[in-house]
């Protein structure tokens, strides 16, 4: 029998959809890894478009899971880093990939 009286927690929910949306664990999976920029994380991660990475940058900047700054070099030079609150996902992500090799077939 399903327990009714367990509901999902909001946080809960929410840090699910930040860290679970399309792409949002392979690219936190390569920054933990020390990637900082664009072209970086984009070659470590086959099929990701540029139009979808820069769409999750912006979501975990505003999420303030990761930091963007302008380092103002000729050509302009663009570097991302985790912030304290992306670099504790560590463990998470961690723990998923332990999952994922024991559990999950590749295709």
């Amino acid at each position: 029998m399903i327990d009714t009286s367990i509901q999902c927690c909001p946080r809960y929910h929410r840090a699910v959809e930040i860290v679970g949306a399309r792409w949002s664990g392979a690219i936190l999976q390569v920054m933990l890894g020390g990637a900082t920029r664009f072209g970086e994380i984009e070659t470590a991660i086959p099929d990701l478009t540029g139009r979808m990475l820069s769409q999750r940058l912006k979501e975990f900047e505003a999420e303030a899971i990761i930091v963007r700054t302008v380092i103002p070099e000729k050509p302009v030079r663009v570097e991302y880093r985790l912030t304290a609150k992306g670099r504790a996902l560590a463990p998470v992500v961690k723990a998923l990939s332990v999952w994922a090799e024991k559990w999950v077939d590749a295709r």
